[in-house]
């Protein structure tokens, strides 16, 4: 199974945990309901205890993510994506219960959060998660508090922690206008990264003054406010899109909230515009757009796991059995993913399904228990040209 393959290149995997691992996937991928331990215990061999206990041990999920990454022939990514999600919960004696912000419902409601880093595949226009981590209660939610931590130091101490784990050739993280912060954007800048992000529609910037200096006296640096109904001191570039014909001004200029020098890039589509930097004041302007068009793949990876792969399902209330839960999730979608890129022939790129691979798991499953139950010839049925009709049978794309 090409499951096996993949545990096979973790080095620091023993005997047991690559039988359990092997037992977990198989079973997260064939089940078809709530995955939790009740269930993952009636869809397998393992007891319920098992899992409970097993969900508590120490596991690095980054390298079996970068592992199963490269098998997928990601095409030497150049940039990751960070995001939070809203996890509800119910009960009170959780670890991590706090008041987080759901985006399916636009306000803040009590529940549960975790930060995903993801690996951005450009050819393919997809995600693949890389680590998740849960954000820890009672944390500040401005920088005002001096004394207090806040989200944006563990999102940065999350990414930190996750970038030994990079391919080499990362240069990029990609995040949502939230992640525009000082502390931020300064320590993904320190440890060699460039971030592109959104800013407010009402940002503080400043042109830079490139003018004639006065022979005495301190040397002017910038040459007014920028003003976002009057672009004539942008590089215009104009793009199609999707048959869709966008604007893009661009223009390195000097943002006070950021204390640095950005790369601002305005796009402007229909009547709305947004504004888009890069900490790389090299970048293409056109290049800025298509990396953040990009990120939005992160957000269609959270969905596979919420809808197919348990990620909202866990049954478990410390912080442990939590985490390896969620990274358990992602890694079953990343599996899924190269279970479909193995199947789809070279140059004919198909739309991936997670549901369709869960039903075909599902359907190979159930066929073999068939096989075995019944004591049927193996060998004669699973050449049988109306096998592979079965296999997928109610699959959305087969």
């Amino acid at each position: 199974m090409f499951i096996n393959k993949i545990l096979d290149g973790l080095h620091f995997i023993n005997k047991p945990q690559r039988l359990f691992f092997q037992s977990l996937f198989s079973t997260m991928l064939v089940c078809q309901t709530a995955i939790n331990f009740l269930s993952l215990a009636r869809h397998s061999d393992l007891n319920e205890k098992t899992f409970r206990r097993n969900f508590r041990k120490p596991f690095c999920f980054p390298s079996l993510n970068r592992n199963i990454s490269e098998k997928c022939q990601v095409v030497a990514p150049v940039a990751v994506a960070q995001d939070a999600s809203f996890i509800k919960k119910s009960g009170n004696h959780t670890f991590g219960l706090d008041k987080f912000w759901n985006g399916s419902q636009s306000r803040v409601e009590k529940g549960l959060e975790l930060s995903l880093i993801s690996v951005i595949d450009q050819p393919n226009n997809a995600s693949l998660a890389l680590s998740a981590a849960q954000t820890p209660p009672h944390l500040a939610r401005s920088e005002t508090d001096k004394n207090r931590p806040t989200r944006i130091d563990f999102y940065l101490q999350h990414f930190l922690e996750t970038v030994p784990h990079f391919p080499k050739a990362i240069k990029y993280l990609l995040a949502d206008g939230f992640y525009a912060k000082l502390k931020f954007v300064n320590g993904v800048w320190q440890n060699g990264f460039h971030l592109i992000s959104k800013l407010r529609a009402d940002a503080n910037l400043q042109y830079l003054f490139n003018g004639i200096q006065k022979p005495r006296g301190a040397r002017r640096k910038f040459a007014g406010k920028v003003d976002f109904a009057d672009l004539r001191q942008f590089e215009q570039t104009i793009l199609t899109l999707d048959t869709k014909e966008i604007k893009l001004f661009s223009k390195v200029v000097w943002s006070v909230s950021l204390k640095r020098h950005l790369k601002l890039v305005i796009v402007k589509f229909k009547k709305r515009s947004v504004n888009l930097f890069s900490t790389d004041l090299a970048v293409a302007a056109a290049e800025v757009l298509k990396l953040y068009r990009s990120r939005f793949t992160i957000e269609f990876l959270i969905r596979d796991a919420k809808q197919s792969a348990g990620l909202a399902d866990c049954q478990a209330r410390d912080q442990k059995a939590l985490e390896f839960h969620w990274n358990a999730s992602f890694a079953a979608v990343n599996l899924a993913r190269l279970k479909a890129s193995q199947t789809n022939p070279a140059g004919e790129p198909k739309p991936f399904s997670m549901k369709s691979i869960k039903q075909q798991f599902f359907n190979e499953h159930l066929l073999k228990m068939f096989i075995c139950k019944l004591d049927l010839e193996q060998t004669l049925i699973k050449y049988q040209e109306h096998f592979e009709k079965l296999r997928n049978y109610a699959v959305i794309s087969a």
